[in-house]
């Protein structure tokens, strides 16, 4: 998905570069692909969310067990380490989707210029 939203949008500032184009095709096509990148950021932030109150989950129910001197707080600083592994991928990824759709945001806005409506 990275590729993806990086190439579009290159294609998006080359295309800006014109003086001449179909602004209003080229609009309606910029707003589709808009739509798809903000169900994707969607999905992304919903993920790391859970993934991030996972590792907060763990870790306090790991804690919990070391205060109550209980077997099995190892075992959970493992899962929340884990937890936090993963998480460092998933923020990057939302990181990228978020700047990415905003700087296309910034692309509608000049289309809108170009056809006099902005």
């Amino acid at each position: 998905m990275e590729k993806r939203i990086l190439t579009y949008r290159k294609y998006m500032d080359d295309l800006l570069l014109r003086e001449n184009a179909d602004w209003g095709r080229i609009r309606e096509e910029h707003l589709v692909q808009i739509g798809f990148f903000q169900h994707e950021r969607l999905v992304h932030l919903i993920v790391t969310v859970i993934f991030a109150l996972f590792a907060v989950l763990s870790a306090g129910l790991a804690f919990l067990l070391m205060a109550l001197e209980t077997e099995g707080a190892g075992s959970l600083l493992l899962v929340m380490t884990a937890f936090l592994v993963l998480l460092v991928p998933y923020v990057r990824h939302y990181y990228i989707l978020e700047n990415e759709v905003q700087k296309m945001y910034g692309q509608y806005d000049e289309i809108m210029k170009r056809i006099g409506e902005g």
